[in-house]
């Protein structure tokens, strides 16, 4: 089967289409032929040496763990899915998926079956951020009616799903993002939107009882985004950690803090495609590439303007 692998960590340019070895389902796997599979931050993060590189190890690997496709094969005792079904999931993460490529294999319950409301190309768009956005809001902060909820970095692919998700859950939303997302994010449910280049956005969103802060260390968000944290508050850092130094900031602010690492949940995906089958939840695809062009997808990524998500098409 054709694959993107890296020979070596770099730029995008350590990318290439290689023939790889067709995986072969082991009982309680699947077999998925992949249609589409999403790019996202971690992705370019790792082929540069950060992200999951140290649990992946030395290359060479496949990146992508956002895939959408149809199921070709079942393991034994797979009693959930059946060959023909049209799946979506993370598989793996943040172990190796190989989601940039034509098939790929995994435990069936890391999937479930896709927004039937979607193509390949959008459902391969939602995985892992929406999980992220959704298991912050639910598992982690347990967001409930009335609260107010910060998200950082709104029009991204995590950020949009969990403005909605947010509001879903009967929250407040308010996000960060420049101005031309301004009216898009209205629309998803943020009552107040920051243009973080001309604005602090400590100044002007007060008393949140939670910060989705998917930013990170880039000018100083986290420790800023205390300051916007009602008592007992809670920011929620997901690329960058929190730092000892953050840590015992929020404790001299009488707030708390939590580090964060998506996991694979087919249940969860199923929750959140039904959403999306109701028109609760949108998803936004900013461009597709073709997998032999996974470096231009990347590099595209990685200059950081991107409204939703990046996606390759695998296979028609």
């Amino acid at each position: 089967m054709r694959a993107v692998v890296q020979d070596r960590l770099g730029g995008p340019e350590v990318l290439r289409v290689a023939e790889v070895p067709r995986p072969r389902p082991l009982p309680t796997e699947v077999l998925v032929r992949v249609h589409a599979a999403g790019v996202n931050p971690v992705d370019w993060k790792t082929r540069a040496g950060g992200g999951m590189a140290g649990v992946l190890g030395d290359p060479p690997f496949v990146l992508g763990w956002d895939v959408s496709g149809v199921v070709e094969e079942v393991g034994f005792g797979v009693t959930t899915l059946a060959p023909g079904d049209e799946v979506y999931g993370m598989p793996w993460f943040p172990r190796e998926a190989g989601g940039y490529a034509e098939y790929v294999t995994a435990p069936a319950r890391q999937f479930a079956r896709k927004p039937a409301s979607l193509t390949h190309v959008q459902a391969a768009a939602v995985p892992l951020a929406a999980l992220t956005a959704w298991q912050i809001l639910t598992d982690t902060a347990d967001v409930s009616p009335g609260q107010r909820v910060l998200v950082h970095a709104a029009a991204g692919g995590v950020g949009h799903f969990a403005v909605q998700f947010a509001r879903h859950l009967g929250a407040e939303v308010a996000g960060t993002a420049r101005t031309a997302r301004h009216a898009w994010l209205a629309g998803l449910g943020a009552a107040q939107v920051v243009d973080w280049t001309g604005e602090r956005f400590e100044d002007a969103v007060k008393d949140a009882d939670l910060v989705v802060d998917l930013i990170g260390d880039h000018d100083d968000t986290s420790r800023r985004s205390l300051r916007t944290l009602k008592k007992g508050g809670l920011l929620v850092a997901v690329p960058a950690g929190v730092s000892a130094e953050l840590h015992e900031a929020a404790e001299e602010a009488g707030v708390r803090t939590s580090a964060f690492l998506v996991e694979p949940d087919g249940h969860a995906l199923s929750r959140i495609a039904r959403l999306i089958d109701t028109e609760a939840v949108e998803v936004a695809v900013e461009d597709t590439f073709p997998l032999a062009e996974a470096a231009a997808a990347h590099a595209r990524g990685e200059q950081g303007r991107t409204r939703g998500k990046l996606v390759l098409e695998v296979t028609g």
